[in-house]
């Protein structure tokens, strides 16, 4: 059953666990998580009851729409964030789960595997991205958009089954390109414009026309479908106002949790095996 409220609070959970070390050695069951996303790689680790317990992050350019494009930099990224949740936890992670987007190709998929096993890890399962979110948002029905660096990917569910996937090219990079073009500036500093929320109100009517490329990438998947309601996750989506324009464009409800970076990594870690 959908609680945005019991949603969020396991959102901020995670994000305090992120910044705020646990002070003592962990030695229940794990459920890890790792999230090679094409902005953010993001590791998540819950406890045997399945609550927040550690988690990692870092920028990285190593992905590109769900491809491996940087090979040795995403196992040095992913090898050092396992480090340093392990150094917190006080023991060794030994299996995970990993999340790919919509529609993947095997061989795509297995290269995002070998990333995780090439750090000691055993990849215990894959689940696509939108899938996991609405783990964590317990949605039944609905349809749960992804927004991330590189594609928004869409997964609609009926009676808590997932039956149709799709994903499709625009996210945070294609805003970050918009702004460069807009400002005259390098991609490095758009990037930096657009994640920096004292900016929002500023860059936000440059950025109006990409939000509503978004929704009508949704409108084309979520027609003659089933939907009353939109769920947006993802890095993209923390932009103020977001959902506004979504809402407005699609002419139903949309609702965004408490920091959508987070969403789809730490339901990756509810489906570890």
């Amino acid at each position: 059953m959908f609680n945005l409220e019991q949603a969020n609070a396991t959102i901020a959970e995670m994000e305090a666990k992120i910044y705020q070390p646990v002070s003592e050695p962990y030695q229940g069951k794990l459920y890890v998580g790792v999230d090679l996303g094409t902005a953010n790689i993001v590791v998540t680790v819950l406890d045997e009851n399945k609550r927040p317990l550690a988690g990692a992050l870092q920028e990285g350019r190593v992905v590109k729409d769900g491809l491996v494009v940087d090979f040795l930099g995403a196992i040095q990224i992913v090898r050092s964030l396992i480090t340093q949740i392990e150094e917190r936890l006080g023991r060794s992670l030994e299996a995970a789960a990993v999340a790919i987007p919509p529609g993947t190709l095997a061989g795509d998929a297995k290269a995002i595997i070998n990333v995780v096993q090439a750090v000691g890890l055993e990849v215990n399962q894959v689940v696509d991205e939108p899938t996991a979110a609405a783990t964590v948002l317990g949605i039944q029905n609905g349809a749960v958009v992804d927004v991330g660096g590189g594609t928004t990917g869409i997964s609609i569910l009926e009676n808590g089954k997932v039956i149709y996937v799709a994903d499709e090219p625009t996210g945070g990079t294609h805003f970050s390109l918009v702004l460069a073009g807009a400002y005259k500036i390098d991609f490095e500093e758009a990037e930096l414009k657009k994640r920096d929320p004292a900016q929002h109100k500023d860059v936000f009517p440059v950025i109006v026309p990409v939000i509503e490329k978004v929704a009508s990438i949704i409108q084309g998947h979520i027609a003659q479908r089933n939907v009353e309601c939109v769920y947006l996750v993802g890095g993209t989506v923390c932009l103020e106002g977001f959902e506004q324009v979504v809402n407005k464009f699609l002419g139903m409800p949309v609702r965004k949790p408490y920091n959508p970076l987070l969403v789809t990594p730490l339901g990756i870690a509810m489906h570890c095996g």
